[in-house]
């Protein structure tokens, strides 16, 4: 039997699919909204917004942006790049991406099976960088509220993974202790280096076995993998 008692999840692109859901989103935005008059395909305005999301979202991670600005200015920028300047249309967009995404029930390979699995033996929480109003709706249209204890994200917390407030803030509203508690996430930054330096070990899904010089608790592609270590 191992240690630990407390499994932490990411959410996003760890057991919520974010790309395909996010994909099929856009492509109703761009279908809807007749984007493809000013925009030469449905994939150049999926790049050019992932583009522009990327870097947004790392300024609101860091506090330098609300979130407030970075649900339409995403949007705003990226129909500027095609000719299209429009800030109402941007935030109206804007709206819709946040109302709808997390409506999509995508999810990552075997996330059912391996909860499943884990959910009589451990305690299991989500500790997510995402919006409260968004986060909670994916967990529950996806049909998967029901394995988690607590659900934390950085608007409750009022931190950011990989920061280590983020972590001890969930931490003790799981009442866990670090050394009974693994997270497991997709990103090595926020998820593993974080949950690293806080002093709770890892395990770090990464299916596209993108290369890191991190040494870290344990690395797994398939989430399957994880009855191997828990």
């Amino acid at each position: 039997m191992t240690k630990y008692k407390h499994i932490f999840w990411d959410l996003d692109r760890t057991l919520w699919d974010f790309e395909q859901n996010m994909r099929i989103t856009l492509l109703e935005i761009f279908e809807n909204h007749n984007l493809g008059a000013a925009i030469p395909t449905s994939d150049d305005f999926i790049n050019t917004y992932n583009m522009h999301n990327e870097r947004l979202w790392a300024s609101y991670q860091k506090g330098d942006m609300k979130k407030e600005v970075l649900r339409f200015k995403r949007f705003e920028l990226t129909l500027k790049d095609y000719g299209i300047k429009d800030k109402i249309l941007a935030e109206v967009i804007g709206g819709e991406y946040i109302a709808e995404s997390p409506k999509k029930t995508a999810l990552i390979p075997h996330s059912i099976e391996i909860l499943e699995y884990l959910y009589n033996k451990y305690t299991l929480h989500i500790i997510t960088n995402g919006f409260n109003e968004v986060q909670f709706t994916k967990l529950k249209l996806c049909g998967i509220e029901k394995y988690f204890d607590r659900v934390v994200t950085s608007e409750i917390s009022g931190y950011h993974k990989p920061r280590p407030e983020a972590f001890g803030y969930t931490l003790s509203m799981a009442n866990a202790k670090k050394e009974e508690s693994i997270m497991i996430g997709d990103d090595i930054d926020a998820d593993i280096v974080g949950a690293k330096k806080f002093g709770i070990n890892q395990i770090y899904f990464n299916p596209q076995r993108l290369p890191h010089s991190e040494g870290i608790t344990h690395e797994v592609e398939n989430l399957l993998e994880i009855k191997s270590i828990l």
